[in-house]
């Protein structure tokens, strides 16, 4: 790892400065006419959201990654078909997902109703949101370089 420090500083410095720029971006948001904007959007209908969300999880390339790499650890040839095994662990890894995800999408629901017909805590809420941004981005800017990875001994 001692040969990529250099790669490793860039990309932590990239990364704050991009945690930054998002927390200016939203507070700046917070005070214009852009969240009077977002305010009076087109709601959406259920429906159209749930083919959103499953287009969206099915082609996710990080829980594709994880179904390619993990999923095979729990495999048994000798166990029968290895493609029904898939199968089914992936479809128990989706139906979790669905369960836990759809929970998350209810409760966003529901506090984005609440806020909407609040729109000044809407507004502190991004404003918050943007302080913790720009607060991490700065840490991470100031932090240094990444802590070197210690050889493993032999």
């Amino acid at each position: 790892m001692a040969e990529y420090s250099s790669a490793l500083t860039a990309l932590q410095w990239v990364g704050a400065a991009y945690l930054i720029y998002l927390g200016a971006r939203m507070i700046r948001a917070s005070f214009g006419q852009q969240s009077e904007a977002r305010m009076k959007a087109k709601p959406v209908s259920g429906w159209k959201a749930v083919r959103e969300g499953t287009l969206n999880s099915l082609t996710n390339p990080k829980s594709l990654l994880f179904m390619f790499t993990f999923l095979p650890l729990f495999v048994d040839p000798a166990a029968g078909p290895v493609w029904l095994q898939l199968l089914v662990l992936g479809s128990i890894q989706k139906l979790v997902a669905i369960f836990s995800l759809g929970g998350v999408a209810l409760a966003s629901g529901t506090v984005g109703h609440f806020l909407h017909r609040w729109p000044i805590l809407l507004a502190w809420q991004e404003r918050f949101t943007g302080i913790v941004l720009l607060g991490l981005g700065i840490r991470l800017f100031l932090s240094g370089s990444p802590a070197p990875v210690p050889a493993i001994a032999r």
